[in-house]
């Protein structure tokens, strides 16, 4: 009986653990997109950014590439391969120079298998600046 308590009782711990904090809606993809750029204004498209400049990249699944250099976050949605992109990914890319450009091909790999997963080809990358 005190067995059957204990394993109830951890079973629980474990389920509650495992519950989002503070679990609200989930947003989909546009909205999460949104959300990152949120308070941010849109710039023109550029073809390239310089690598030495980027200073992180996460992915929004299925839609889009940010890339963060300091004030400025670039949105790059690809031209081919988006339904490829998974949070979980991890980019990887060989540029032909010093810079990243909207020609490049950007290869997804799974994080626990280290198997490719996908690719994708850029687009334009728009720039999102906060207003002065």
């Amino acid at each position: 009986m005190k067995m059957r308590r204990l394993v109830s009782l951890l079973i629980g711990s474990v389920l509650l653990a495992a519950a989002p904090a503070g679990a609200g809606p989930r947003l989909d993809p546009e909205q999460r997109l949104a959300r990152e750029i949120e308070g941010r204004v849109a710039g023109e498209p550029v073809r390239c950014l310089n690598l030495r400049n980027i200073r992180s990249s996460w992915i929004i699944d299925r839609t889009a590439i940010i890339y963060d250099a300091g004030s400025t976050l670039y949105v790059n949605r690809p031209r081919a391969g988006g339904e490829s992109l998974d949070q979980w990914d991890v980019l990887v890319t060989r540029p032909f120079g010093s810079q990243l450009c909207s020609i490049d091909v950007v290869h997804l790999y799974d994080t626990a298998s280290h198997f490719q997963t996908g690719f994708v080809f850029l687009g334009d990358f728009v720039p999102y600046r906060k207003p002065r």
